[in-house]
């Protein structure tokens, strides 16, 4: 069974910059579309960057087009998502998340996810 391990969280100031990874066992990564989503306290998970299997194609939610960027290295089995101008209201804990076999970039049917990483954005 496949698994994802996110790391790269923590506390950072508003304005302030993290990197999250997320580390894919097994051989098939390159197969499959990942994404990033979220969910802060209270509210629903949501999708924010998702890319495809070459990386060729990414998407983003408009909360964080401009601020976030997706990539992968399909040799190290590692999905990254860089966060700039962080504010406040990105604090969530940040999910890795795999998307369909050979598709895409998808905002739905993520079928395998991570343990999750804990960001918190101070004011």
């Amino acid at each position: 069974q496949v698994q994802l391990v996110e790391s790269g969280g923590g506390l950072v100031q508003t304005g302030g910059s993290l990197r999250l990874s997320c580390v894919a066992s097994g051989r098939t990564f390159s197969m499959y579309s990942m994404g990033w989503f979220r969910q802060a306290p209270g509210k629903e998970r949501e999708f924010i960057a998702g890319i495809s299997r070459s990386g060729s194609d990414t998407d983003y939610a408009d909360s964080v087009k401009g601020r976030f960027t997706i990539s992968r290295d399909n040799v190290k089995n590692t999905v990254y998502l860089q966060m700039n101008s962080l504010k406040p209201e990105d604090t969530a804990v940040y999910y890795c998340a795999r998307g369909p076999w050979g598709a895409g970039v998808v905002r739905a049917e993520y079928d395998i996810w991570g343990q999750g990483t804990q960001v918190t954005v101070s004011s």
